[in-house]
């Protein structure tokens, strides 16, 4: 079953497949009069490098941005980083923080930043990316994107780590762990970014928060967050949005995880007191074990998560406001938003849905979203699953040979909908750029490797390889000028946007991506060649547009 939760494949890909190698290492220089920085909390020593192209850069790694999250500190929100005194090497990266990658990985003490800049002059003022990595909130660190792709188009690129699972998500519903502390590793980040990114030739007033999947669903909670608000000044969400975000049932499944780990409590303090006694690996890979038996079969398997924190005196919350209501009612940090997703998302899932095609052909109910679950009735529960199943394959049962399909199914499901119903409610707050990315090459490095390449569509994660440089997509970059060409393509509007505020603010790439609009429903085709097209999956859309307006949750025909 692990091997289809959507985090553990997709880092299992990136970092772990035995099949594809291991990574080389970087062509990065570490001298005693490498770059010194001074920052707030002391001066670090970085390294040279060169990009894949051959130009230099500078590189920070493994800069403290908050103090570690031990002992006492467990599940609390972070504190602000202790100085040092003397020069701390920046040169290698912080451990990644305490994860289950088909083995224990990674330490509690891991709440580091990575800065890649091409300047260390104060009065360049270069735009800032500030990427949260995806991974079902269990897997996955900064330490994995590299800069090279990003960094010709003169912007400065951050990475981090955020507390995962259990040690990131745990939510007591007491003041002491109300919940989020890893939503609040990324304020602090972007804190940390805020008071020290001019040191490194970069510009505090044009940050943009970028993050795909897991990560694209916390930039859009920083877009509704009161906490983040005036930290970051355009966001791109990849592939996710709020809708895995918890009201309830955070608690109850604590004290599942303490029955897992071998306590029987129904006492608060007890709990927390015992899951502070144990060894941090002990708190990782908790996921599945704390299935309710309809999470077994519904939704993507992730469920240590963002909550909606009860309001507590002098305890600072990251949302205590369901999501919805913070966007309907236009309470949002008013920024530019670019936001999409992937064709063929569902790939990623098809595998694991085909060896369970017998229970949801029984039971296709399972098919409905949890948010829709829980406003209607046992009997529209049935009538809606009934009814998804019908309009994906008429009267029939679904078979191994449905399997675009399947992708179709679980692509709407968990990324299309949301993403497009996401984009129409945000865009009355203010300018939105929607996009479909369809490219398929050598770079899809998901979909090939799951062997699914005779499937339409690009894969969930598929556009990282387009985006961040890695051992995975290297040698493909290199033997094509294509697809240099068509990442450099890519890049330019993704930093066209960080600049600018506008993914094409000319018409050098050959088309023009305009704002989405409720009346129009524009979004842009990433593919080759680049187009403009309205209302992405339309056919597809309506129907679930259908099913959101009869459960009475805001959707996208009611504007």
């Amino acid at each position: 079953m692990l091997t289809w939760n959507i985090g553990v494949t997709i880092n299992f890909w990136l970092h772990y497949r035995p099949s594809l190698g291991k990574p080389k290492p970087r062509r990065e220089g570490v001298y005693v009069d490498g770059p010194i920085v001074t920052v707030k909390e002391g001066k670090i020593r970085g390294s040279f490098g060169y990009l894949i192209d051959g130009s230099p850069y500078y590189s920070f790694k493994g800069i403290p941005y908050a103090r570690p999250p031990i002992e006492n500190l467990r599940f609390k929100a972070p504190l602000p980083p202790q100085p040092w005194k003397g020069i701390r090497d920046a040169v290698d990266f912080g451990p990644i923080c305490t994860q289950f990658n088909f083995t224990y990985q990674g330490e509690e003490d891991c709440l580091f930043i990575n800065v890649y800049t091409k300047s260390l002059n104060k009065n360049d003022k270069i735009p800032v990316m500030v990427y949260i990595y995806g991974g079902s909130f269990t897997q996955g660190s900064g330490n994995f994107f590299l800069p090279d792709f990003l960094l010709q188009h003169d912007v400065i690129l951050v990475t981090f780590n955020y507390r995962l699972e259990v040690l990131g998500f745990l939510s007591l519903e007491t003041p002491e762990v109300p919940g989020n502390a890893a939503m609040k590793d990324q304020v602090a980040a972007l804190r940390w970014v805020r008071d020290n990114i001019v040191q490194f030739g970069g510009d505090p007033n044009s940050v943009t928060l970028f993050g795909e999947s897991a990560g694209a669903s916390c930039v859009s909670l920083h877009l509704l967050s009161p906490m983040s608000k005036g930290l970051f000044h355009r966001a791109i969400a990849q592939s996710g949005t709020y809708n895995l975000v918890q009201s309830s049932g955070a608690k109850e499944r604590a004290f599942r995880a303490g029955k897992v780990l071998g306590i029987e409590t129904n006492n608060v303090q007890e709990l927390l007191d015992y899951f502070r006694s144990l060894n941090a690996n002990s708190l990782t890979n908790l996921t599945f074990v704390t299935f309710t038996p309809d999470e077994v079969y519904r939704g993507l398997p992730a469920k240590f998560l963002p909550v909606v924190e009860k309001k507590f005196p002098h305890v600072e919350a990251f949302i205590d406001e369901e999501p919805e209501k913070i966007l309907v009612e236009g309470k949002v940090n008013r920024l530019p938003l670019m936001i999409g997703y992937n064709s063929g998302e569902g790939l990623i899932l098809v595998k694991y849905h085909v060896t369970r095609l017998d229970v949801y052909n029984k039971e296709p109910s399972y098919y409905v979203p949890r948010e829709l679950v829980e406003r209607i009735t046992k009997t529209q529960l049935k009538n809606f699953g009934d009814r998804i199943k019908r309009f994906y394959v008429g009267n029939k049962n679904i078979t191994e040979n449905d399997l675009s399909t399947i992708c179709d199914i679980q692509t709407d499901i968990n990324f299309a909908y949301n993403a497009q119903r996401f984009a129409h409610l945000y865009t009355d707050c203010e300018s939105t750029y929607f996009y479909r990315f369809n490219l398929v090459t050598e770079l899809n490095v998901i979909k090939i490797d799951l062997g699914l390449t005779h499937l339409k569509g690009a894969s969930h994660a598929d556009e990282l390889f387009y985006i961040f440089y890695n051992y995975l997509n290297k040698n493909a970059y290199q033997n094509n000028q294509k697809l240099r060409d068509i990442v450099y393509r890519v890049t330019k509007m993704w930093t066209d946007f960080a600049k600018t505020g506008r993914p094409t603010p000319d018409n050098s790439l050959g088309a023009m991506w305009e704002p989405y609009t409720t009346k129009g429903k524009e979004y842009f085709n990433i593919e080759d060649p680049l187009s403009l097209g309205h209302y992405a999956d339309r056919r597809r859309m309506e129907f679930w547009d259908r099913l959101y307006a009869e459960a009475g949750l805001p959707h996208i025909s009611n504007k």
